[in-house]
């Protein structure tokens, strides 16, 4: 009887450890609709709507993560110099301030500016964890432009990672995604890599902007207008863990 007390309480002790490397997140949500210069409210002012996943834990790694996503949509809503920005109430601020500018000088043709993001943890292991942040921002023109961001971070170490910091050898993978690649969107080994209509800069291959970690394997991402048209969509190339382990710069994925 106490043996099997003894083993009941071990195999508690590892499943209750089995979860404690998994960060928590709560899901925040701003939606605003920007002011004019003097404060007021205005009714064709650009509505922003941001909805995102805030680590909880006070670590290194939720820092680093909260930062990084702040950062992100800075970037993305980022359209007066002049404005020191230093939060997320400040970019939508300069966001405004942008359209106004444009709805000054073209009086006729400003319609209405509109701003979306949405981020979401898309994996999640004892060392990595990545974050898919899509967005779609709208400032004029025939369409709004769609996008998705992968941001990955190293957990053990508290940083976000970059692309080349995924793989021991770039080089050696860029030549692995190629042969995959071709091999998805039907272009032949011998013909350039833009033969069925893509479009490479130097018609040769390269690896995307965003990489990351998905339930399913390594995704590849292109957004839109960076190898194809926008009417081409996203292409994306997922590459399963079991091929892309001999890679990563971390075998644990295997």
């Amino acid at each position: 009887m106490k043996s099997q007390l003894i083993r009941l309480l071990l195999l508690l002790l590892v499943v209750g450890c089995s979860h404690t490397d998994k960060l928590t997140f709560e899901k925040i949500k701003i939606k605003e609709q920007a002011k004019l210069p003097n404060g007021e409210l205005c009714a064709d002012c650009p509505q922003v709507t941001i909805t995102i996943p805030k680590a909880v834990e006070n670590s290194k790694i939720a820092t680093t993560i909260d930062t990084a996503l702040e950062e992100e949509i800075i970037s993305l809503l980022l359209f007066d110099d002049e404005l020191t920005v230093n939060n997320l109430n400040d970019a939508i601020q300069s966001f405004n301030n942008g359209y106004q500018e444009m709805k000054t000088m073209f009086e006729d043709e400003s319609p209405g500016w509109e701003a979306k993001v949405d981020g979401d943890l898309i994996y999640e292991d004892d060392t990595f964890l990545t974050i898919a942040l899509n967005s779609y921002v709208f400032t004029g023109g025939a369409h709004g432009y769609t996008s998705k961001r992968f941001l990955n971070f190293d957990k053990t170490k508290g940083t976000e990672l970059e692309n080349w910091e995924l793989f021991e050898s770039n080089e050696k993978f860029e030549a692995f995604a190629e042969a995959k690649f071709r091999e998805q969107e039907a272009i032949p080994i011998d013909k350039s890599i833009n033969y069925t209509g893509l479009m490479f800069e130097r018609d040769s291959f390269y690896l995307p902007e965003n990489i990351g970690f998905t339930q399913e394997g390594v995704q590849l991402l292109y957004n839109p207008y960076e190898v194809a048209s926008y009417a081409d969509g996203p292409i994306i190339l997922t590459l399963p863990f079991k091929e892309v382990a001999p890679f990563l710069m971390a075998k644990e994925k295997s």
